[in-house]
């Protein structure tokens, strides 16, 4: 029995994404609190995220085959889009403000159908289409745009590298989803993670600076994050993803955001407006229609 299908026997598809995405949202307030650069906290959560990958790696190529090219061809790309989308969100932040940045960021739930349905011919439901305007507004009524506007050092530069990021990723979402359903999903992760370290690391020093010898502090940070979010997050994302729809993906990856939003308010003693909650209980409303009218994908259907 794989990975993938020990999870399915346990979980649905969408109960995985939910744990996901929640286990994700925990990485904005966690790295606030660490202090450390984009480029460093981007580059320690994945490689402190590899030995946690590696018992399970071990035991996934003891059962089933090895990645293969292609497959591993769309890890090392979608590696790089994940460090991209952290680096350009983040600088986008100063410069346009955090609600705009954040609003722009999270087109991706319309991108990544859209990119299916445009490369692969796989179709959004007419549901989809019909809640899209709507999950527009819930995610921009969450992210407090009406209540702080276009704010920051400069808005102009700041929307294009939140467009960006959205960008970067919605390609990352993508890959992660093309990429899986053919077995040896965590090798394949392990392989996002280590591309994306790199590319940090690289990028780094030229982006807000990479400091190589954080102290104890910001790595105990670093090692929280890549355990709850880089490891339990984004790979139970990587295995659920594959096996449901991509507009009910996007949808609930939503709960990111909102996860954010609850979590900064019990942690960091932030505040959420009346049309914050408001955009909370609509993007929930939406994730859950959307994720209950869909079943989910088969793990055996390929474009």
């Amino acid at each position: 029995m794989t990975l993938v299908d020990s999870l399915a026997s346990r979980w649905s598809p969408t109960w995985s994404m939910v744990a996901g995405a929640l286990g994700i949202s925990t990485s904005a307030v966690f790295l606030d609190l660490s202090g450390g650069t984009p480029a460093t906290a981007t580059f320690f959560r994945c490689l402190f995220a590899v030995p946690m990958l590696l018992p399970l790696v071990r035991r996934e190529a003891g059962r089933g085959p090895a990645p293969g090219r292609r497959q591993l061809a769309y890890a090392v790309v979608a590696g790089v889009l994940f460090a991209g989308d952290a680096l350009w969100w983040t600088q986008a932040i100063g410069e346009v403000g955090a609600g705009l940045s954040t609003v722009v960021v999270n087109a991706q739930v319309g991108l990544v159908p859209l990119l299916a349905l445009a490369i692969d011919r796989e179709p959004v439901t007419r549901l989809f289409l019909v809640l899209l305007p709507v999950l527009t507004v819930g995610i921009v009524l969450a992210g407090g745009v009406f209540e702080q506007g276009v704010s920051g050092s400069d808005p102009v530069r700041g929307t294009w590298h939140a467009l960006l990021a959205a960008v970067c990723y919605s390609g990352f979402l993508y890959l992660l989803r093309r990429g899986g359903g053919r077995g040896a999903e965590v090798q394949t992760y392990l392989a996002v993670v280590l591309a994306a370290a790199v590319t940090a690391l690289v990028v780094g020093p030229f982006w807000g600076g990479l400091t190589l010898a954080p102290g104890w502090g910001q790595l105990a940070w670093f090692v929280l994050i890549a355990a709850v979010s880089q490891v339990g997050g984004w790979l139970l994302l990587a295995l659920a993803s594959p096996r449901l729809a991509p507009e009910v993906g996007g949808a609930l990856l939503l709960l990111t955001p909102v996860g954010s939003l609850v979590l900064g308010a019990l942690v960091l003693g932030e505040r959420p407006s009346p049309l914050q909650l408001l955009g909370c209980v609509v993007v929930l409303a939406c994730a859950y229609v959307v994720s209950a009218r869909r079943s989910p994908r088969p793990s055996g259907r390929r474009a």
